[in-house]
């Protein structure tokens, strides 16, 4: 491979589907490090991307890749060379190790990590749970059809902490213990076959919790086939979007989405820029198909003949500001400023508050879209009699008055083909805002902005028994109405 009397570091094989079948130290103890084994796929993403090129190509390379071990950073050299089967296809290759060089980390900043820890977390995530200061249970939504008892059972226990409702494997310690020992603990879940990792993200500064937690349960392993048989199995009728095939697409997805933002992130170790910038592309493109699903199943949802929402008595201005935190990165990264109302103001409404927040998320995330640098984006509070109102305004180029309704048609995009947007996000709003005895309105004028307006009932109104669905006799009216 490289000139009479080289001496090598270390040498290695790899079979013609990418596996690290022999190592020698300290190349071996890298692949563990970096997550792998002896038989399994190279590890260590730069070498596994010179290896994938010399094979593709049937070339002998010799480069420089670099990897991390958890502690030193690596930059290495490595000799490869192709293997060649009888009929002339490459079937594998040697590895061998000329230099091996290491330097300490340095030190990580802990903010930084343990958001890029979070938002892994979150796209990984089967079940997310708010949780109050002493991770009591608020709400809780999971993803997954074998989490659906662990959800009924925590939201017919409001209240209870988190702990309650999964096992620890030999944890006899009274729960719940501090959050920082739970954060990465595996658990069990009744009526699942899967073991799970919970990911707790503190809220509240400056003490971290102090403001509650946002939990994450997350599956050591992906749904099996038989688990997704047995779903369809008990599942009557035509397939539901939103009920059988929602989550079953979800998982690839949001894995797909976690795994590009490792390497994005550079958790797995140093790589070449480009490489981070391919992963940035994979994550976004899966960002943007989770996005069409969820308008799909909900598009499904709303149109159901059966679709009623809870009449909770919420405050406005607490679910505008919770949309606002939400969406405070986004906005920033496009240079806008998120307004909202200030801490303390309030406007009492009945409405469901996830179906509100949903709606008011649409609206800033539309308003950020199509809002100009270095503008504002405003988010206020009124009352007009019985209504409750909230707005959000933006700065834009507007939308002329004969497409105004328009925009509120399913699948109406008014010619913006390349935004990311599915066209269902204002028709699906709209839907909702109706089905709480509200509605979605907008005022506009080329070069004024747009100022959409959700108005719900006011918090006087409040029912003694769930409003009808759609198909309710328009002359039957429910108790209090």
């Amino acid at each position: 491979m490289a000139t009479v009397g080289t001496r090598y570091l270390a040498q290695g094989s790899v079979d013609a589907e990418g596996r690290l079948t022999a190592a020698d130290e300290p190349l071996a103890g890298l692949q563990y490090a970096c997550g792998g084994e002896i038989g399994a796929t190279v590890a260590i993403p730069e070498l596994l991307a010179l290896v994938n090129k010399a094979q593709r190509f049937g070339l002998r390379l010799a480069r420089q890749f670099r990897a991390t071990d958890g502690e030193e950073r690596i930059t290495a050299w490595v000799e490869i060379e192709p293997a060649t089967a009888s009929d002339g296809t490459v079937a594998g290759c040697e590895l061998a190790i000329v230099s091996w060089q290491t330097e300490d980390l340095p030190p990580e900043d802990e903010v930084e990590a343990a958001a890029r820890r979070s938002e892994i977390a979150r796209n990984l995530s089967d079940l997310t749970a708010r949780l109050d200061p002493e991770q009591k249970v608020l709400s809780v939504e999971v993803e997954t059809p074998d989490l659906t008892r662990l959800e009924l059972a925590m939201q017919a226990g409001l209240g209870r902490p988190w702990t309650d409702f999964v096992d620890f494997p030999g944890n006899t310690h009274r729960q719940p213990l501090h959050w920082r020992l739970l954060d990465g603990a595996e658990c069990t879940v009744e009526g699942s076959k899967r073991s799970w990792t919970a990911h707790l993200e503190p809220l509240g500064q400056p003490e971290p919790g102090s403001a509650g937690f946002v939990l994450y349960l997350s599956a050591n392993k992906p749904l099996g086939i038989q688990e997704l048989e047995l779903g369809e199995a008990t599942t009557p009728g035509t397939p539901s979007l939103g009920r059988d095939i929602s989550p079953v697409l979800r998982q690839p997805i949001n894995r797909i989405i976690a795994n590009a933002e490792t390497i994005r992130t550079k958790l797995a170790g140093p790589l070449a820029e480009e490489y981070s910038d391919y992963a940035a592309d994979i994550a976004t493109a899966g960002q943007h198909l989770l996005s069409l699903i969820d308008d799909l199943s909900d598009l499904e949802v709303v149109e159901s003949q059966d679709f009623v929402t809870a009449p909770d008595r919420i405050d406005l201005g607490d679910v505008a500001r919770q949309a606002c935190g939400i969406l405070g990165v986004r906005a920033r990264e496009k240079g806008t400023t998120l307004v909202p109302p200030v801490k303390g103001e309030s406007q009492l409404a009945i409405a469901e508050f996830r179906r509100v927040l949903q709606i008011l998320i649409n609206l800033i995330n539309n308003a950020i879209r199509y809002s100009p640098e270095g503008s504002q984006i405003w988010v206020r509070l009124d009352r007009i009699g019985q209504r409750a109102l909230i707005t959000v305004a933006d700065q834009g180029h507007g939308i002329p008055e004969n497409q105004q309704e328009k925009v509120f048609e399913k699948f109406e995009r008014l010619g913006r083909s390349g935004d990311g947007g599915s066209g269902l996000g204002l028709y699906i709003s709209r839907r909702i805002a109706r089905a709480m005895d509200g509605d979605l309105t907008v005022e506009s004028g080329p070069g004024q902005g747009a100022r959409f307006t959700l108005s719900v009932p006011a918090a006087e109104e409040l029912r003694s028994r769930p409003r009808e669905g759609p198909g309710t006799n328009p002359g039957e009216l429910p108790d209090g109405g």
